[in-house]
């Protein structure tokens, strides 16, 4: 009986001796990834307002926009394209495309023809980011 009692006592010591405890290295932790800040989206408006017709009305064969970007520029600014068709046959009457860290923009939009019906589509895009655009369209006529 006094064998198998210290047969008993001694087996946790034996079992404690033999555990791989010190064997494997102190596994380091994953560093946390530094999270990259987003832009914010682009934001923008055009200064003229075309009136309660919603066509913008231009004396002479020129007129100057001002594209106000209200959101934060991104660091490495943005692009500013303008195009203008004919509503009537959709051929391009001007097309301009301007880079700017700048949040006020003058785009002089020429070549227009009186009496022709036209369509504006100006689209403002990050250089750091190509799906980060807006996009606005208005109608605008010589006369």
């Amino acid at each position: 009986m006094k064998k198998v009692k210290l047969l008993l006592v001694s087996i946790p010591f034996f079992l404690y001796s033999c555990s791989k405890g010190g064997d494997n290295p102190t596994p380091t932790p994953t560093p946390t990834p530094t999270p990259t800040p987003t832009e914010s989206a682009i934001a923008f408006s055009i200064a003229q307002d075309p009136g309660a017709s919603g066509i913008l009305g231009v004396v002479g064969t020129s007129q100057t926009i001002s594209v106000k970007v209200s959101s934060t520029l991104p660091a490495a600014g943005v692009n500013i394209d303008v195009t203008v068709r004919k509503d009537l046959d959709n051929t391009s009457v001007f097309t301009t495309s301007t880079s700017s860290v700048a949040a006020d923009n003058s785009v002089n939009i020429t070549s227009l023809t009186p009496g022709v019906l036209c369509t504006a589509t100006v689209v403002v895009t990050s250089k750091s980011t190509s799906t980060n655009n807006k996009t606005v369209t208005f109608k605008l006529a010589a006369k």
